[in-house]
């Protein structure tokens, strides 16, 4: 993906804009249910959610190498009020998946417009279509930025003000409790009369497809025959753990949270992977995100006690947008830290997955197949812990 962003606070670090990632259930160890359909989403009939007017499309294709005379083409047709000698841009350097780029004439960039140019090979990965209704949905709801085109090869939007996060900024409790708030407020919407699957294993299986037919073996990389086998596990395992299936964002990645001071709230940008999936995967994908991108380090990961006050700020938001209540009792607490800690093995399999084919297709300067490894050397060192993790009868 690519992440806007602005210059971090002092104690930022770790650059980045991502990529990359993405139910049913309802037993025993299941939080609240989804809540029932929503008015704003309902009917292709109505052009857009919420009745919105049908989004152009330009025809328009921006060159991947060289991403600025395309943007400013784009803004020439979305801007023709703007004065060409006034116009600015400023191209974002720390996506791994996409380009960026943001035109704008104010100072402060406030009427900045971005500019983001699809990676090369990512439809392989992404669905575009998907994702600009998910887009739309979540706009929809608030929690969206506004979607003003899309053109060829990318989607032109509204530029957020405030800061992209880092791994120290998501530690902060007055921060994090914000996170798992907006993300509550993601899980609560119901686009849809009926809930679909939870789109992990066919994007799991997608992915072990694309390894397996289109790339040779690595060294230091699992065996085909190995991460068939850990799939199969998973899918036996975690698909028992009643998660509930919710709207999730699938990649909450550090650099794709702006927090506004000013606003005191955050948003989360770039929504490839956004879609139906289990509510303890994109908790827990998003804590192993708390080790960075660029610079991994797992000691990161958040600890049991940073979690269940995280869990608890989630609970206490997400019960109260589906049920009226934010009652949470401490069975509730342990029963979904231990699923999403048993869930962010899932998420280390995806994106070491995603990493191999990236390794092969991307144009972007970045090792994908060393940040591959990483993920599968964690996965494999955590499955015996989390393995082990029980809910207290």
């Amino acid at each position: 993906m690519a992440s806007q962003r602005r210059p971090a606070p002092p104690r930022g670090r770790r650059p980045r804009r991502s990529p990359r990632h993405m139910g049913s259930g309802s037993g025993e160890l299941g939080m609240a249910g989804p809540p029932g359909p929503c008015p704003d989403c309902l009917g292709p009939e109505r052009g857009g959610p919420g009745g919105a007017p049908a989004l152009p499309h330009l025809r328009i294709a921006v060159d991947e190498g060289d991403v600025v005379p395309g943007a400013l083409r784009l803004v020439r047709e979305l801007r023709p009020g703007w004065e060409p000698d006034r116009v600015k841009t400023k191209l974002f350097t720390d996506g791994i998946t996409n380009k960026l780029v943001a035109c704008y004439t104010d100072e402060g960039m406030a009427d900045a417009v971005l500019v983001r140019v699809y990676g090369r090979k990512t439809e392989l990965f992404v669905d575009r279509d998907t994702e600009l209704r998910n887009f739309q949905v979540l706009r929809a709801h608030g929690c969206a930025p506004d979607l003003y085109c899309a053109f060829q090869n990318g989607l032109c939007y509204q530029f957020l003000p405030g800061i992209a996060l880092g791994p120290d900024h998501v530690r902060e409790p007055h921060i994090f409790r914000l996170v798992a708030q907006e993300m509550a407020r993601v899980h609560a919407i119901h686009a849809n009369g009926s809930l679909p699957k939870p789109i992990l294993w066919q994007k799991l299986h997608k992915y072990l497809t694309l390894v397996k037919t289109d790339l040779s073996p690595k060294q230091d990389v699992p065996s085909l025959e190995v991460l068939e086998q850990e799939l199969a596990w998973m899918k036996g395992t975690l698909s028992q753990l009643g998660s509930p299936i919710v709207l999730c964002h699938n990649d909450l990645l550090c650099k794709n949270i702006i927090y506004d001071g000013t606003r005191g709230h955050v948003r989360f940008i770039d929504y490839e992977y956004t879609g139906y999936n289990y509510q303890a995967f994109d908790i827990g994908n998003h804590f192993n995100e708390f080790a960075g991108v660029k610079e991994v380090d797992y000691s990161l990961y958040p600890s049991k006690d940073t979690q269940l006050q995280w869990l608890r700020s989630y609970l206490q938001a997400y019960k109260q947008l589906t049920q009226g209540d934010q009652g949470v009792s401490e069975e509730e607490l342990e029963a979904l830290y231990v699923q999403v800690n048993k869930f962010a093995l899932a998420s280390h399999f995806l994106w070491a997955c995603w990493g191999l084919i990236q390794d092969k297709y991307s144009t972007i300067d970045f090792n994908f197949l060393r940040y591959a490894k990483l993920r599968f050397k964690q996965y494999f060192k955590m499955k015996p812990v989390v393995t082990a993790l029980q809910v207290s009868k």
